[in-house]
């Protein structure tokens, strides 16, 4: 019988961080479907208490719910998101909630009587322009595939002496002397 051994020429599975199309694609199809699940779901439950009660209770989970979602599926971030994660996150839906309430609020201002196709076309344009702002804040700056350290040490100087050698790209740059690792194996969070 042979002995059982781990097969080396594989790199350690890891979650593939999607490209800029394909997540954008997955935040229309995530934000987009919790959105419109969280529009029946805000009457049913105010059936049983008031609506602006049920309004903020279904706002508050379905933005936890996109959160965990845009972590593990829309970016690809392979974890779930912590406490600063979520508040970063719930901060940008808020910025998004500002900049279409500012564009209501402009339109009203410069037009005392718009029609109901205006206030929609103006309405949907600023929650597009607000739903890519908040795409590209959460790709770029919140879900960036870094951990807080990770991104706190990446920022600093180094002097040359206390630099690390970078671990070798796959088993086959490593020297007799270096242990078999990856770089997905050495960059993982404990």
């Amino acid at each position: 019988m042979e002995p059982q051994t781990a097969d080396r020429t594989q790199a350690p599975s890891s979650p593939s961080t999607p490209g800029p199309l394909a997540s954008f694609v997955r935040f229309v199809v995530c934000g987009g479907g919790i959105g419109v699940l969280s529009s029946f779901a805000v009457p049913l439950v105010a059936m049983t208490m008031p609506w602006a009660v049920a309004n903020a209770l279904i706002t508050v989970a379905s933005t936890l719910l996109c959160t965990e979602l845009h972590a593990l599926f829309t970016f690809g971030t392979g974890r779930r998101p912590g406490l600063r994660r979520h508040l970063q996150s719930s901060g940008s839906a808020v910025a998004a909630y500002a900049v279409t309430c500012a564009a209501m609020f402009l339109l009203h201002t410069f037009q005392s009587a718009p029609s109901m196709l205006t206030e929609q076309v103006v309405y949907l344009t600023a929650s597009a322009l607000a739903g890519i702002g908040r795409f590209l804040l959460l790709r770029l700056f919140v879900f960036t595939g870094k951990s807080p350290e990770t991104a706190a040490t990446s920022s600093t100087t180094v002097p040359s002496e206390k630099r690390r050698v970078p671990a070798p790209a796959t088993w086959l740059d490593a020297g007799p002397s270096l242990p078999v690792l990856s770089r997905a194996v050495v960059g993982a969070p404990c």
